[in-house]
This record gives structure tokens, sequence and C-alpha cells, in this order.
């Protein structure tokens, strides 16, 4: 269950030292954790990405607050290790041409939209500068809310309105012949 009730009682056991219950928690948030290190650049490294992550999030668990959502948290440190692995791999202009499947499917409407359509979309959003990219990657792709979406890039709410109104409109002029939804 993503980001259910379960995991503030999960992240408590973990804390104690039950493992088994951080296993549950890792087991119910890795496909997420991992779309999120592949949209974020991590490409083929998004496994060892994901598992430093993990490392990374049980070391930290007594940092994590009770009552807080698990899964933004979690994703935030997901985020941060595809940051560094991205700038230590140094190929940043290559980091998410084998990341991003071309079957992604952003809405239900979108299962119409031909495989051209996704990728001219996919493009678009790749050419787009690294803030504004991720944002869009984190709402659309992830399918976070807005107050996720900023846990996750570590940026204020505000922030992430400002940036998806900018990057929307970017895509909107690359695509002036398609309509990009709000």
């Amino acid at each position: 269950m993503i980001g259910g009730a379960d995991d503030g009682e999960l992240a408590a056991r973990a804390r104690s030292g039950d493992s088994a219950a951080y296993g549950e928690l890792l087991e119910t948030h890795a496909p997420v954790a991992k779309r999120t290190a592949v949209f974020l650049g991590a490409g083929a490294d998004a496994d060892d990405v994901v598992q430093e992550a993990f490392v990374k999030a049980y070391k930290a668990l007594g940092g994590f607050r009770e009552g807080a959502a698990f899964r933004p948290w979690l994703l935030r440190i997901v985020a941060n290790e595809t940051k560094n692995a991205v700038r230590a791999r140094g190929r940043r202009e290559r980091r998410e041409h084998l990341a991003v499947p071309l079957d992604v499917v952003l809405d239900p409407a979108d299962q119409a939209v031909s495989l051209e359509r996704r990728t001219e979309l996919l493009a678009a959003v790749r050419a787009l500068p690294d803030q504004l990219r991720r944002v869009v990657t984190c709402r659309y792709l992830l399918d976070l809310d807005e107050q996720e979406t900023a846990v996750v890039l570590g940026c204020p709410r505000g922030t992430v309105k400002s940036r998806l109104h900018r990057a929307l409109g970017r895509l909107r002029d690359a695509l002036p012949d398609k309509e990009v939804q709000r």
C-alpha cells in the first residue's frame, strides 16, 4: 500500500530494530523508488542507486519524523542519491536517453496517443532545463502531488508550482499543435 497508514507503524518498528518491518516498507516502495531513480537520470544504474538509497534511509530512520509520510521522505533520499550518481558519472547529457521507457502512460487518455506522439512529448520533456524537467517528472510521470514533489526535490511548494507553470508553458511552445494539460 503506497503511502498507507501502515507506513508509520512499519517505520516505528524498523526504528526499533525490526528488519522485517523495514523489508515490508522497501517491498512496498521499491517500484516507485526505482521509477524515481530512472526518471531522474540513473538509467542503467537505477538498481544500484535505489539500493544505496535504501541503505542510507535505514541509517537515517532515527531522523524520520513520526507522523510524516514515508514515501516522500524515501523518495527524497532516492532523488539525492540519483543526483549524486549522475554527477559522479559525468555523463549529464546522456542521463535520460536510456532511462525513459516509451510505454509510459501519463493518464488513461494518453493510452490512445500514438508512439510517435509520446516520443515527441518525452523528447520535449528531456529538452527542458534540469529543474523544470525534474518537477514535470515528479508530478506527471511519477504522479506525485505538489507537496510530495516539493519534498522529493527539496524545495518549497510554491517553487514547484512556478516551475511547473514555466515547464508547461515551454512544453506548449515546443508542441504548439498539441494540447498540453495543466
